[in-house]
């Protein structure tokens, strides 16, 4: 999430070992727009009422939903801005908004996706806590995640102070249009930008990625030892959609990214790959905004929200008494429940 990541290349000039050649993609300009629009509708809206179930229904929620609230606030924070970014694939990513919405609006998009992944690591370090370690995890307060979660902001905002600061725009030269984001040469690539982007890579996505695979197969294990398990169950639900996510939207990105920034260094240079990986880049790049529209399903399944909808039926269910000794909830509670209401009757009889 640092300058390395800015980039969105819209036609860009590569130099070759021998010429130069133009990039081009000109279904990006209809791309971005289909895909930011929809992104815009359905994510706001989801992620607007999933802010509202989360917080100001609070007394219903766990100490995860700490994670939860942040990441439909960082989600509710890039669609907004997606009107810009919509405005700008139309004409031909050309900007006219000035340098200052440039720089917020990009910091914007790189933010939205690693504190989505960072956000779900929580969630799965979480889930692998309350599973394997019951005992532990009722110890965790609530301070403690916000205390997490304030790290990670300040983390990415520290981080995102260099794009804020910096100069980004750029004249693409091609069609005397104004690009945002765009068009770094090869030595800035070289030189400036390749530490950053290794670091992205690496702290960014693939820890993260590789503690949310470790913690699903942990976890799975665990619940296949455990007979009566919904509460388990629920918390394997829950990496299961955050595995989804990650796989449809942030690996596909990473992956091209990678061999973007392999081509932009001249590691890669025959130019018919090139040209694929220029594509390629672009279809991922609107892929990974469809994570703000997946989240929401995270929030369905894993947020206690949905008892809301039950608590009508739950106070006709039949209550019964276990004691602390009982471990199958067999014959014998229910045994004890019969006693206690016979001794009920015979009381009140004696009464009359």
């Amino acid at each position: 999430m640092s300058i390395s990541w800015t980039e969105e290349v819209s036609n860009e000039t590569v130099a070759n070992t021998s010429s130069e050649f133009h990039l081009e993609a000109d279904f990006q300009y209809s791309l971005f727009p289909v895909i930011y629009s929809i992104v815009f509708v359905l994510g706001l809206i989801e992620n607007v009422l999933a802010l509202f179930f989360l917080s100001c229904r609070g007394e219903h929620t766990s100490h995860s939903s700490v994670y939860m609230v942040n990441l439909a606030l960082v989600d509710t924070l890039f669609v907004c801005v997606l009107p810009f970014k919509i405005h700008y694939h139309l004409n031909q990513n050309n900007w006219v908004f000035g340098d200052m919405a440039c720089r917020v609006t990009g910091t914007l998009y790189y933010i939205n996706i690693y504190l989505s992944i960072a956000f779900f690591t929580c969630i799965c370090v979480d889930r692998y806590i309350a599973v394997l370690h019951p005992f532990t995890y009722i110890q965790i307060r609530v301070t403690h995640y916000v205390m997490v979660v304030t790290v990670l902001w300040v983390v990415a905002l520290s981080v995102t102070v260099p794009l804020i600061l910096g100069g980004p725009l750029h004249n693409s030269g091609v069609r005397n249009t104004t690009a945002c984001f765009e068009n770094f040469t090869t030595s800035s690539w070289t030189y400036r930008m390749a530490p950053y982007n290794i670091l992205a890579l690496v702290f960014g996505f693939v820890i993260p990625f590789s503690i949310i695979l470790i913690s699903y197969p942990l976890i799975a294990r665990r619940i296949s030892q455990i007979k009566h398990s919904i509460c388990k169950r629920k918390a394997l639900s829950t990496i299961y959609i955050i595995l989804v996510i990650c796989t449809l939207c942030f690996l596909p990105y990473h992956l091209t990214h990678l061999l973007h920034f392999l081509m932009r260094t001249q590691v890669i240079q025959n130019e018919s790959f090139t040209t694929l990986i220029y594509k390629m880049r672009r279809i991922t790049l609107a892929l990974v905004s469809l994570n703000c529209c997946l989240n929401p399903i995270l929030y369905y399944f894993t947020s206690s929200s949905k008892q809301w909808h039950f608590n009508f039926k739950l106070r006709f269910r039949s209550k019964r008494v276990y004691t602390i000794c009982d471990q199958n909830f067999g014959e014998s509670s229910y045994v004890y429940i019969l006693h206690q209401r016979h001794g009920n009757k015979n009381h009140r009889a004696g009464i009359n």
